[in-house]
């Protein structure tokens, strides 16, 4: 049943891509507003500043009426979030553009352009850009659970610092473990 659910889950990720078709950008029109999203743009014409660079939401969660929340981040300065898990969501990763360490469970990966891994709900995990160059990193979670509220939140509070509010975090189904993977 996992595994028909991980497939489910990545096939949502990769539609969530725009995509052109015949020389024309797709695009979808939803109860929610227009789903395409232009690059270098955020869903909702915010800026969304994080302590590595910025991000933009993608695919919000009532586009997909709950079933997936995508982000990009553009990272100019090395570092990443503490390590955590998801009671409720799989964490997508995939590397447009740079260099960046990922941990899932006890393994850790150097991922570059192209790469990506996947993070399973109830698996430590963490990230860190360390790049030298700028780095782009797309981030998809399925189901969207309660990620785009823990996002809006840390964008209430400025971006400056990732949150390690333990309320905020259990509020969202979200274990903080421990600290933020080590970079040169």
């Amino acid at each position: 049943m996992q595994e028909m659910e991980r497939r489910s889950f990545l096939g949502l990720a990769a539609a969530s891509i725009p995509f052109t078709l015949f020389g024309q950008l797709s695009q979808v029109d939803t109860p929610g507003g227009r789903t395409f999203v232009p690059a270098g743009e955020d869903r909702f014409a915010k800026t969304r500043p994080i302590p590595t660079g910025s991000s933009t939401f993608k695919v919000s969660t009532q586009d997909s009426q709950g079933a997936l929340f995508v982000m990009e981040h553009s990272n100019q300065k090395k570092g990443g979030p503490p390590l955590h898990l998801h009671h409720n969501e799989d964490e997508w990763f995939y590397v447009i553009q740079g260099d960046y360490l990922v941990e899932v469970g006890s393994r850790r990966h150097r991922l570059k352009s192209g790469d990506s891994i996947l993070g399973p709900r109830e698996v430590s995990h963490a990230w860190a850009f360390v790049g030298n160059t700028p780095g782009r990193l797309l981030v998809a979670y399925a189901p969207a659970g309660k990620m785009e509220l823990f996002f809006a939140e840390r964008d209430k509070r400025g971006g400056t610092a990732y949150s390690t509010d333990l309320a905020l975090y259990r509020t969202c189904g979200i274990e903080l473990l421990g600290p933020p993977l080590p970079v040169d």
